[in-house]
């Protein structure tokens, strides 16, 4: 893997957003259960449009590391890091398909299917590595090199 990022997005100023679970509304149609898909979605939509300009969407084997800051809860302490462990904070496996999918329909990547390796943490503003000063996601893509058969 290049030590440089084929692909590097900031999303600020919107909370990630888990994608994943359905509610029946009846007649068979189920609708997302969270109401904030529909903003995250568009807010790396926004940002990932701005950073490619137009390029052609990565494609082959991709591997994808996400840092999301969520934010932290009132009651938590103040003064020291702490865990973003929260039903609040949401799954992480859902966070990233949200967001896998706002890539794809971005046009950053051909499909999320291309994604064979992934690095993801969430913490809280300014707790951890690629920590935002509020809410949002530090994105970067990188191609891999075509795996030697033989």
């Amino acid at each position: 893997m290049n030590a440089t990022p084929d692909l590097t997005v900031t999303v600020l100023s919107h909370r990630p957003a888990p994608q994943g679970s359905k509610r029946h509304v009846g007649r068979g149609r189920l609708i997302e259960q969270s109401t904030r898909v529909k903003p995250w979605r568009a807010a790396v939509d926004e940002a990932v449009r701005a950073a490619v300009a137009g390029a052609v969407p990565l494609d082959g084997p991709l591997s994808v590391e996400i840092a999301f800051t969520v934010r932290k809860p009132a009651s938590a302490p103040k003064t020291r890091i702490t865990w973003p462990t929260t039903r609040d904070s949401g799954d992480l496996d859902k966070l990233l398909r949200s967001t896998f999918d706002a890539l794809t329909t971005a046009g950053a990547i051909a499909d999320d299917s291309r994604i064979v390796e992934v690095t993801a943490r969430k913490m809280h503003p300014g707790e951890g590595l690629d920590a935002l000063d509020g809410p949002g996601a530090v994105i970067r893509v990188w191609r891999l090199t075509p795996a030697v058969t033989g």
